[in-house]
């Protein structure tokens, strides 16, 4: 058996500028530690979105968890977005589809002023790292952890 460490280096940042978050699937595990943290330590200095993509509700990790947080500060909001909800048991009513420049528009809206994090699945990464390039988001202001092997 082979172990490796932690790797990469996600924080948020220390401008007065709003961050959103974009994860897919278990790549939000580490904002919810750097969140819950924050909001622990007297509360989030700007304004914080995050959106989180997940096939369906049962596949999203710390969903309630997470909806119960963004009551506790007013600078975090919580976006978040199922793909595939076309069962009729499915009782979802919030965003549906993929996180796309209408997505972030309507969430967040100075879109080129945010810095982002993206994180999950290679495909996704890139996929949100061009859509957000597309939109006039400086590169400088996107960061990025890629999560292979799921």
């Amino acid at each position: 058996m082979k172990i490796e460490g932690l790797v990469g280096h996600l924080r948020l940042h220390n401008a007065d500028r709003p961050a959103g978050v974009l994860p897919g699937g278990i790549g939000i595990t580490p904002f919810r530690s750097i969140l819950l943290q924050a909001i622990r330590d007297g509360g989030l200095p700007y304004r914080v979105v995050l959106f989180y993509a997940n096939r369906q509700r049962q596949d999203a990790a710390f969903l309630d968890e997470l909806q119960t947080l963004a009551t506790q500060d007013r600078n975090f909001t919580f976006v978040p977005t199922m793909t595939a909800t076309e069962a009729p048991a499915e009782a979802w009513v919030g965003e549906r589809g993929r996180i796309d420049s209408a997505m972030l528009k309507r969430h967040l809206a100075d879109v080129t002023n945010a810095i982002y994090y993206v994180t999950g699945p290679p495909a996704m990464a890139g996929a949100l790292r061009t859509m957000l390039l597309g939109e006039g988001v400086d590169e400088d202001d996107i960061r990025t952890e890629e999560f292979e092997g799921y």
